[in-house]
C-alpha cells in the first residue's frame, strides 16, 4: 500500500507530499499522522505541498481535517509550499481551510510552527516581541 511518508525533528514531525494525492492516500496520511502524533508526543506538524500541482476540495478538506486532529492531540499544524494555482483553486471553490496555518516556506513555516508550540504551552507572550523583530530584519535583509 502506498504511504507517504512521516518524518520526525525532534518534536516535529515533517511530511513532503511528492506524489498525486488521491483520496485514499489523504486517508492514509490522516491516520498514519495522528499515530505518530500520538507515538512520538510530537508539538508540531509542518506538511510540504509544494509538490502539489491540484488540490481539490476533498484533499483540501483533509489538510483542514488533519490541522483539527493535531490541534486535539496538542499539537500545531502548519502547511508550506502552496503554489498560487492551489491558492486560487482553493479560494475558488470556496474552501477558508480553519484551522490550517500557512507559511510560503519550510523555513519561515518551521519559524511559525515554534512560534505556534509556544503559545499552545503559555510560553509566547515574552518571546513574541522577539519574534516581531526578527521578522522585521530578515524582511529588511532581502
Amino acid at each position: 500500500m502506498e504511504r507517504i511518508p512521516i518524518l520526525r525533528m525532534g518534536e516535529f514531525l515533517l511530511v513532503t507530499i511528492q506524489v498525486d494525492m488521491h483520496d485514499r492516500l489523504a486517508m492514509q496520511l490522516q491516520d498514519d499522522l495522528t499515530n505518530k502524533i500520538v507515538q512520538h508526543s510530537a508539538r508540531g506538524v509542518l506538511i510540504d505541498i509544494s509538490a502539489l500541482e491540484i488540490v481539490d476540495s476533498f484533499i483540501g478538506r483533509m489538510l483542514g481535517n488533519i490541522a483539527a486532529m493535531s490541534r486535539v492531540l496538542d499539537a500545531a499544524t502548519v502547511v508550506v509550499g502552496m503554489q498560487p494555482a492551489v491558492a486560487i483553486t482553493l479560494v475558488e471553490l470556496g474552501l477558508s481551510l480553519p484551522g490550517v496555518r500557512a507559511a510560503l516556506n519550510v523555513e519561515r513555516g518551521m519559524e511559525l510552527i515554534r512560534r505556534e508550540v509556544r503559545e499552545m504551552s503559555g510560553e509566547g507572550d515574552e518571546d513574541e516581541h522577539d519574534s516581531e523583530e526578527d521578522e522585521v530584519d530578515a524582511e529588511a535583509g532581502e
